[in-house]
C-alpha cells in the first residue's frame, strides 16, 4: 500500500491547508503536521512554505509531490492488473482546453462520473500545459483541440472540428451562407488570446494566404469563449472560433457560424493521456457518450 504520508503531502499540496487536508483525509490536524514533518526528516529537505497565510510547496516539494503522484499512479495500475481489471477509477483528474469548456465535454464527463460513481475534477489549460501535467501524474487525460504533437502521449480522436465565423442573427451576413477574407477586414474582431490555439489556427491559415493579422481590426482579445460569444450576440462585432465550441447557441438561433471562403480551419478534439494509462473502459464510454450527446 502507498505509504499514507504520501497520500497526505499530494492532499495538503492540493488543499493549500492543513485543516482542510485532514477533514479530506480523515485525520487529526497534527497527524497531517506529522506526516509533513516525517517526510521532511526523511528527505532532509523542506517540503512547504507560506504565503500571504498560505501554504506553497518549494521546489524540493515539488519534485517530492512529483514524485508521491507517479508511484500512485503505479500502485493504480498494479492493483488493475492484479485483479484482472476490475480495480476501477474511483477519481479521476481530467484536463481541458478553453475551447472545450464551451463544449460537451462537461456534460458527457458528468453523465460518466454520474453512472460510475466516479468524481471528476477538472482543470482548465492550455494542450501544452495540459500534456505536461499528464507526464507529471497530475492529470489522468485531457480533451483537447487539435494534434496530439507528443510522441510520449497516446490520443484517441473524438471529432474533426472546423473555425467558423461567428455574428450575430441580425448582421449584414446573416443571410450569406459564407463569407470572403476581405468582407471580415472591414468588420471589428473580437478574438481568443494570442496564446490560443484557436488564434494560432486562424493565423497561420491567413499567413499561408500570404495575409497578415494586422490587416484585421481586432478590437478585443479574450480569453473567455463565453464572454467573446456574448459580445458577438450584442453587436459589439464578430469573432472566429471552433463550431463546438458555439453549438448550444447555434442550435437555439442566438449566434450564426459562416464558413470563410478559401481557409481550411478544420482541427481534431481528441483525447490525450499517457500510455500508462489503465482505464480503457472510460476512453470508450466517453467516445460512446459524446456520439450520442453531438
Amino acid at each position: 500500500m502507498l505509504d499514507a504520508k504520501l497520500y497526505t503531502l499530494i492532499k495538503v499540496a492540493e488543499l493549500g491547508n492543513f485543516t482542510k487536508a485532514s477533514e479530506a483525509i480523515g485525520i487529526t490536524q497534527p497527524a497531517v503536521s506529522q506526516h509533513i514533518k516525517a517526510l521532511e526528516e526523511h528527505y532532509g529537505v523542506r517540503l512547504f512554505g507560506r504565503s500571504e497565510l498560505k501554504l506553497v510547496i518549494t521546489r524540493e516539494g515539488e519534485k517530492v509531490l512529483a514524485a508521491a503522484k507517479a508511484m500512485l499512479a503505479i500502485n493504480n495500475n498494479l492493483m488493475s492488473e492484479l485483479s484482472g481489471g476490475n480495480y476501477g477509477a474511483k477519481e479521476l483528474s481530467i484536463g481541458i482546453t478553453h475551447t472545450m469548456e464551451s463544449n460537451l465535454i462537461a456534460q458527457i464527463l458528468t453523465r460518466y462520473a454520474s453512472e460510475n460513481d466516479v468524481t471528476i475534477k477538472l482543470i482548465t489549460d492550455t494542450q501544452a500545459a495540459l500534456a505536461k501535467r499528464i507526464k507529471n501524474f497530475e492529470l489522468d487525460v485531457a480533451v483537447v483541440d487539435g494534434a496530439n504533437t507528443d510522441p510520449d502521449l497516446m490520443s484517441l480522436t473524438l471529432d474533426t472540428d472546423s473555425l467558423v465565423l461567428i455574428v450575430a442573427p441580425g448582421h449584414r451576413f446573416s443571410s450569406r451562407s459564407s463569407v470572403g477574407i476581405d468582407d471580415i477586414k472591414k468588420e471589428k474582431l473580437i478574438l481568443r488570446l494570442p496564446s490560443s490555439g484557436t488564434h494560432n489556427l486562424f493565423k497561420s491559415s491567413l499567413e499561408s494566404r500570404g495575409i497578415s493579422a494586422s490587416e484585421f481590426d481586432v478590437i478585443l482579445e479574450v480569453d473567455n469563449i463565453a464572454t467573446i460569444k456574448d459580445l458577438v450576440r450584442l453587436g459589439y462585432g464578430v469573432s472566429v472560433l471552433a463550431k463546438s465550441a458555439c453549438q448550444d447557441e447555434l442550435r437555439k438561433g442566438k449566434l450564426l457560424a459562416l464558413p470563410i471562403e478559401g481557409m481550411d480551419m478544420s482541427r481534431e478534439l481528441r483525447i490525450i493521456y499517457s500510455k500508462d494509462f489503465i482505464y480503457k473502459d472510460f476512453l470508450k464510454s466517453i467516445e460512446r457518450f459524446y456520439h450520442e450527446t453531438k
